[in-house]
């Protein structure tokens, strides 16, 4: 659960007041100076998001700027500029290294949407000649102006849509299709693998900085976590990023010609009664699932959910079989048409991968309870999404293949499935109308039980109790008290002992 983050402002009405000090107009230095200050008492409170104390740096800055006389402060304020800018660019890119591999500082601010020239300051204001007082400055405009449209207003008013929407995320597709292209070459031929030991070493750092990419483009703010320095020690923000992501990834990874063979003939046949990889297939894609699992341990967990969900989806009769009676009516029919065709082979190669991730699960992992725990949940998330009732419905028999694979391994999985798929002693068409009549019986009986007035309920009655007025009838066994009984009228809360 994610705990309640601390802001420094009461309520928003004062977050507009620095606002309006800030943005009403550019020129009213007297109005900024308030908003500094503002800010600087509240970073004496409480740490500040990195947007607000970005805008309290630049702020003084152009405050010193604008109170400045002489020509001897030139290189202070450019100094001082720079400094800002640097902090701001670091302070937004920093947080979204969140691969294994560093990314770009331009490929993240891009997702970001930050300017591009405002990196190309940072960058040549720390390693190159310090920029000219002009290009600072306006680096400083430019940047509460990005703050402004990135933090203020969605901030201020979170329910509206932002101006300048993010970029969207690059396919993973073609680096999967290289990543494969790679592969197959070197597995027909081993001698090619020193060859291309670099190009595919560099085909899976380009997955992962993906990956890190799809963190980035699934927060809800476009990837700029301005909360993420208030509390370090809450990793939910982290966990639905790193959930995200790898839910992409692994409906790439279904698509057919990744894990799956676009060739019928190079998966495994439905009339075969083991679920076995071949192991071309093994050979191509093991490498590149260990070294994922290796980064991202949770990775077994999301492609078995993502193979599930595909298994357990029910096979509608338009499905199997459309109907092509011409004679029926023409917006059935093209339902029916519409309608997804099952491919036994698809399904039986992913249940196929589903059993090779239980046994395989654990390359990663060295201790043997982790292990352990990692193959019993993946085994859990499978039962539980391949439910027994569901492939009694009709599901495909990739699914039932499957639950009877796993509970042959598993005697006491097998008897409880057993139970499950055991079909009840009473159907809903036996349904015995004698039953209601037993249950009206029943419940009349338990209102006439309510409408008894047992010699409690009457001694209960208060004597003073004036000619006409309704008598409280309480349940059979209960009685009120009176103040001959010792009870007396106390606070609620206080115990009262009877003399």
């Amino acid at each position: 659960m994610q705990l309640p983050r601390r802001v420094p402002w009461e309520n928003l009405t004062e977050l507009e007041q620095v606002f309006a000090w800030i943005y009403t107009d550019e020129n009213d230095l007297d109005a900024k100076q308030r908003a500094v200050d503002r800010l600087a008492a509240w970073r004496a409170a409480v740490p500040l998001p990195h947007a607000l104390e970005s805008a309290h740096t630049i702020l003084s800055v152009l405050l010193q700027d604008g109170t400045a006389a002489s020509s001897s402060t030139c290189l202070s304020l450019r100094m001082s500029y720079a400094s800002s800018i640097i902090r701001l660019v670091n302070g937004l890119v920093d947080p979204l290294q969140l691969g294994a591999y560093a990314r770009s500082i331009h490929s993240i601010a891009q997702q970001l949407g930050l300017p591009p020239w405002l990196v190309e300051l940072r960058h040549a204001a720390t390693h190159e000649d310090l920029p000219s007082l002009e290009v600072l400055r306006d680096a400083a405009k430019e940047a509460m102006t990005w703050l402004l449209h990135n933090y203020f207003l969605p901030t201020l008013n979170p329910s509206a849509s932002s101006t300048a929407p993010a970029p969207p995320l690059r396919p993973i597709a073609p680096l999967l299709k290289q990543y494969k292209t790679l592969l197959k070459a070197t597995t027909r031929d081993a001698t090619l693998h020193v060859q291309y030991r670099a190009e595919i070493t560099k085909t899976l750092r380009d997955i992962e900085r993906w990956i890190s990419e799809a963190k980035v483009a699934s927060s809800a703010t476009g990837g700029v976590a301005w909360d993420d320095a208030q509390d370090e020690n809450d990793d939910s923000e982290e966990d639905t990023r790193e959930k995200s992501a790898l839910d992409k990834l692994c409906d790439a990874l279904l698509e057919k010609g990744m894990l799956v063979p676009l060739s019928k003939k190079k998966r495994i046949s439905p009339e075969q009664g083991t679920l076995a990889l071949p192991r071309s297939s093994i050979a191509i894609w093991s490498p590149l699932l260990s070294h994922l699992q290796s980064l991202h341990p949770a990775l077994p967990l999301h492609l078995v959910s993502a193979i599930t969900a595909h298994l357990s989806r029910p096979i509608s009769a338009g499905a199997a079989a459309p109907n092509t009676d011409f004679g029926a009516d023409s917006v059935s029919l093209e339902m029916a048409l519409d309608e997804p065709k099952t491919d036994p082979t698809y399904d039986i190669c992913l249940a196929s991968w589903a059993k090779w991730l239980i046994d395989n699960c654990t390359s990663g992992t060295t201790d043997p309870d982790e292990a352990t725990e990692l193959r019993e949940s993946i085994v859990v998330r499978i039962v539980s999404a391949l439910r027994p009732d569901r492939v009694e419905r009709g599901a495909s028999k990739a699914a039932n293949a499957l639950l009877q694979v796993i509970s042959a391994e598993r005697p006491k999985l097998a008897a409880a499935l057993s139970i499950l798929t055991q079909t009840p002693a009473q159907s809903s068409k036996d349904w015995d109308e004698n039953v209601l009549a037993v249950m009206d019986a029943r419940l009349t009986t338990f209102l006439a039980l309510q409408r008894d007035i047992s010699p409690d309920t009457l001694d209960a009655a208060p004597a003073s109790a004036p000619a006409g007025a309704e008598v409280v009838q309480l349940p059979p066994g209960w009685r009120k008290l009176s103040e001959r009984d010792g009870w007396r009228p106390a606070p609620v809360g206080v115990f009262v002992t009877c003399s």
